[in-house]
């Protein structure tokens, strides 16, 4: 049955040659947060901890001030490439997955282009699409390797959202804010600050490499107004994202069943990281043991697109070859695509 939003795809000849990923230095807890929005919680009757015993976020890191985002992808790109062993000249492909941006135009990728030395033979662009991001620039850049149209891309990620949550607390704290704009910006202050990384070589030419090997992707574009994100505030409808996107996820997962694919008993799956309700939502929903689902988003807080690419790089020392891994991302909109790779 051809279900709509539905693609499977598979890949010959690509891997991830390089990862890295770069921790934000300013670490701001929830208790902080929390008592920042003490007069608003009170008047509204709202229990204290509230925000780290709903999401499980613990803490999430901000950039020092005066640090610019785009150069911390541009540090992260390189960071990779000196893993992967290639020299800038090599590369063919940059794509930055960035959700923040300091202006509409130009890319955000000409600034990470131009900070990592790379050739002008090098595209490069942004291909932002939520939180699924940086899985949807590793496809295409797998695209790209097998076609033998480059032999290197690099995929770079980085996020700033110390702007936005300030914004938000400050609008939370304002006179006459309601429990329903309070719930619909509560999301937002999960958010954190990281980069992330990786280098897409050929397979054949890279043994140490790890096998970029296919998977499935849905979309449920008709949820496309259940979080929403301009310059500065986020809203977004919990109970419906998490109902609607674990569907999505579901029906992705039995689609790929019947087209070939076997995910039962993986030794990693890298999941977006959200919340504590999301990750238990999903392990349950198709029956993964949480002990091979790693959690970071408790003390990075939900880092966007970087999230995977960042929980993948620090679970990288602990996977041996011949491990297989998913990497399982929802981003809004919907959509959502599960990736495996073979280390």
């Amino acid at each position: 049955m051809n279900l709509k939003g539905n693609a499977t795809f598979r890949y010959r000849d690509s891997a991830i040659v390089g990862l890295s990923h770069i921790e934000a230095p300013i670490v701001v807890t929830s208790a902080n947060f929390e008592e920042r929005l003490a007069p608003t919680r009170e008047r509204l009757r709202l229990p204290a901890n509230l925000l780290e015993r709903v999401s499980g976020v613990r803490e999430r890191r901000w950039w020092a001030p005066g640090t610019e985002f785009e150069d911390m992808a541009a540090d992260a790109g390189s960071k990779a490439l000196a893993e992967a062993g290639v020299d800038p000249s090599q590369v063919g492909l940059l794509i930055n997955t960035s959700v923040s941006r300091s202006s509409l135009e130009p890319s955000v990728a000409v600034r990470v282009h131009d900070r990592m030395g790379l050739p002008s033979s090098a595209m490069n662009f942004d291909i932002t699409n939520a939180c699924l991001g940086f899985i949807n620039g590793i496809q295409l850049a797998a695209t790209m390797v097998d076609a033998g149209q480059i032999d290197y891309a690099v995929i770079v990620n980085s996020e700033d959202v110390r702007t936005t949550q300030e914004g938000t607390l400050a609008r939370l704290l304002a006179d006459g804010v309601t429990r329903e704009e309070y719930s619909d910006q509560f999301a937002s202050l999960t958010l954190g600050d990281g980069a992330a990384a990786a280098v897409i070589g050929r397979a054949s030419e890279r043994p140490d490499g790890h096998r970029v090997l296919g998977g499935v992707s849905r979309a449920g574009s008709e949820h496309h107004a259940l979080c929403v994100g301009s310059f500065g505030k986020m809203t977004t409808d919990t109970k419906n994202l998490l109902r609607h996107g674990l569907k999505l996820v579901t029906d992705a997962w039995h689609e790929a069943e019947r087209d070939g694919w076997d995910w039962a008993g993986l030794d990693r799956y890298v999941t977006h990281q959200i919340s504590t309700p999301y990750t238990k939502a999903i392990v349950d929903a198709v029956n993964l043991d949480p002990d091979v689902v790693p959690i970071t988003f408790d003390r990075w807080g939900n880092v966007g697109p970087a999230a995977i690419a960042m929980t993948l790089s620090e679970q990288s020392d602990t996977l041996t070859a011949g491990d297989r891994v998913m990497c399982l991302g929802v981003g809004s909109g919907l959509n959502t695509t599960m990736l495996e790779l073979a280390w």
